[in-house]
């Protein structure tokens, strides 16, 4: 039944085959998940999902009871299901976003798509190719689905001005139509409503990217404001309220370590802190189920943990339940109005991930899917935390992915620096192209170096204008960390990443001679002043912004891109990169080719000009991945691909 609906959504077929102990099959880990996120209908007759394709996210949705495909949503190339939510128990929200490649950050057009449960009704609300009830073409995100109106929902609109003060309105979800509710005291704002759907929080910022949080009563209309993050040095983040409503909910900043969970007294002004990790800060906001209410929150330390503001509640009773039943970490990311029937999803870094139908009063879990389900846990590489101490003190943390059935001593290593590089973080979770490596026969050392989330406010900072130097020398710690320990042979070590990723693995090669015996650029940034002069970053005044405080000024940055310091590069170099990027254009990649070819360095290249930022072809990304193996193994002596195929692929760029 399950091929059936996804054959009729997707309309592709696959033929596999299998791979001798000698070669990676890499079919398994280039198939897309058949599910990234799974949310159930208030009624919980239906689940829905979205459906990672080739160059696009779909939406299905599905008959609970037998997985039955009964409506679906396919948006066009590079265009992508961002959000989905259901506004009624027969109808769903879509919000669209975009993005010119895989690795690209998906990015929210601002546009609104109804459907029915049925797959029938299906209609673009709002956004900017709508010229609807209200003034001009607008972005909206949805802000509250109203639980007890099937009709309407709380959007945030966004006038498509540089620095929009933000508006709220209710939206009809089948008609489109549109009425102003409250308006926002601060640019490119977002909206926190209370349990009756009032609107009591804006946070948001103007082009020099400092937040402002503003507050106002119930029934009010008078903003005040709470913090500013130009004047406290911290953001605050409004979650919600609890359930008798005399509390608000904030995620704070701290000035140092890791980011806390308070609440706060509108009558009174008291705070009070109410979790706080030692080391990491919330990942997701744990809610109660049925309810808009914040209990709790899960943290991606060592190991994926739950937390709650009560600890006897029912919800945090409820959680620990499911960890025992499952033997690991647990999420509910949905729940039925009456709370009976909660969407449980459990996952770890050796499994993608499953989904199960809980039954609160019956005590009874139903498997209703798995994101990857040919992916069998037991075979996969065993994915290790790890800590150390940078030269200058700073606490790092990080995961060691240690191949299947192998020792953890003197091992061939990849070190893979990941992209973003501020505010993105490595959380241990199953990673394709992390097993992949490992099933080549190669260790995977990943640090969340300065300039990465998850680990507080300072951490984060620390990141600033620190491209190619103490960021740099983080990766090179964790490096000769993995050494000193015994885990990676010290003359078979290679660094390879993509975009920032892909920066780091040259500048590495540049400023650690010795220390690596390869490097790997895909889709790659290496002339730093270029950054400010093309790719989309720059299109936007807040992006300019951006660039200028985090990255540093052109003239500044010359002495620290790799397309001008070639001649010290004194290993073998893998380049890819695709014409339509639009995050990291192929010029950088041409740049730093020539100038590697001049210095005498041996250079290999990929190219295919109808690839944006990460190759969406499964073809494409076949044949990255086969030289990018084999181009290891030159160096490190791992496995190469096996010659598996796939029905429908092409052969030519």
């Amino acid at each position: 039944m399950r091929k059936q609906w996804l054959a009729a959504l997707l309309g592709v077929g696959c033929a596999w085959l299998s791979a001798g102990a000698d070669a990676v099959e890499l079919d398994r880990f280039l198939r897309e998940d058949a599910f990234n996120s799974i949310k159930i209908s208030p009624g919980g007759e239906y689940v829905a999902a979205t459906i990672p394709l080739e160059d696009a996210t779909a939406v299905a949705i599905l008959r609970a009871a037998d997985m039955t495909l009964i409506g679906s949503f396919r948006p066009p190339r590079n265009n992508h299901a961002g959000s989905f939510d259901w506004v009624s128990n027969e109808r769903l929200v879509i919000g669209l976003a975009q993005k010119s490649g895989r690795l690209d950050e998906p990015q929210a057009t601002g546009e609104l798509y109804g459907i029915n449960a049925d797959g029938k009704g299906g209609e673009l609300l709002v956004g900017y190719r709508v010229q609807g009830y209200n003034q001009g073409a607008v972005a909206a995100f949805l802000t509250d689905e109203l639980v007890d109106d099937d009709r309407n929902a709380l959007i945030a609109v966004w006038p498509f001005t540089e620095n929009p003060h933000t508006r709220i309105e209710r939206l009809d979800v089948v008609t489109g139509r549109r009425i102003v509710v409250a308006r926002s005291p601060v640019q490119r704002a977002d909206f926190v409503t209370d349990n009756a759907g009032e609107v009591r929080f804006a946070l948001g910022a103007g082009s020099d990217n400092v937040k402002k949080l503003y507050y106002r009563t119930r029934g009010g209309t008078d903003w005040e404001m709470l913090n500013d993050e130009a004047v406290n040095q911290r953001v605050e983040i409004p979650l919600g309220f609890s359930a008798d409503g005399s509390l608000a909910y904030l995620w704070v900043e701290q000035p140092k370590g890791p980011d806390a969970i308070v609440s706060w007294n509108p009558q009174t002004r008291e705070r009070k802190t109410l979790l706080r990790d030692d080391v990491v800060d919330p990942a997701r906001v744990i809610y109660q189920p049925g309810s808009r209410v914040p209990v709790g929150a899960l943290y991606l330390g060592d190991a994926p943990t739950t937390r709650f503001f009560d600890p006897a509640s029912s919800t945090a009773r409820l959680y620990r339940s499911l960890q025992a039943a499952f033997d690991g970490p647990v999420y509910v990311t949905s729940s039925t109005r009456d709370a009976r029937t909660v969407l449980v999803e459990t996952w770890s870094g050796r499994n993608p991930g499953d989904f199960y139908l809980y039954d609160t009063v019956g005590k009874v879990a139903k498997h209703l899917t798995s994101r990857s389900q040919w992916i069998d846990p037991r075979q996969t590489a065993e994915v290790r935390p790890f800590a150390l101490t940078a030269r200058d003190g700073l606490p790092l943390h990080g995961f060691l992915t240690i191949p299947q059935g192998s020792t953890d001593r003197n091992l061939p290593m990849v070190v893979v620096p990941h992209g973003g590089p501020i505010g993105v973080f490595d959380d241990g979770s199953y990673d394709r192209e992390t097993q992949l490596l490992a099933a080549a026969g190669y260790a995977v050392l990943q640090v969340n170096f300065r300039g990465s989330a998850n680990y507080g406010r300072a951490h984060t900072q620390a990141g600033r204008q620190q491209w190619g130097t103490a960021m740099q020398d983080d990766v090179t710690d964790a490096t000769r960390w993995a050494i000193a320990q015994g885990v990676a042979d010290k003359n078979r070590i290679c660094i390879y990443g993509a975009s920032y990723g892909a920066y780091a693995a040259l500048m590495g090669t540049i400023r650690e001679p010795g220390l690596y015996q390869c490097a790997a650029g895909y889709v790659g940034v290496y002339d730093l002043p270029m950054m400010h002069a093309r790719g989309d970053i720059r299109d936007a005044r807040s992006g300019r912004t951006y660039l200028r405080e985090w990255l540093g000024a052109p003239d500044a940055l010359a002495a620290r891109s790799p397309v001008n310091l070639a001649d010290q590069v004194r290993v073998p170099v893998f380049l890819a990169a695709g014409g339509e990027d639009e995050r990291a254009p192929i010029l950088h990649t041409k740049k730093m080719e020539a100038a590697l070819k001049r210095a005498g360095t041996p250079v290999e290249s990929l190219y295919y000009p109808t690839e944006g930022h990460g190759f969406y072809t499964q073809a494409h990304q076949r044949e990255y991945y086969t030289r990018l193996l084999a181009f290891l193994s030159r160096s490190l002596g791992g496995k190469t691909a096996s010659a598996s195929t796939v029905a429908g692929k092409d052969n030519a760029p």
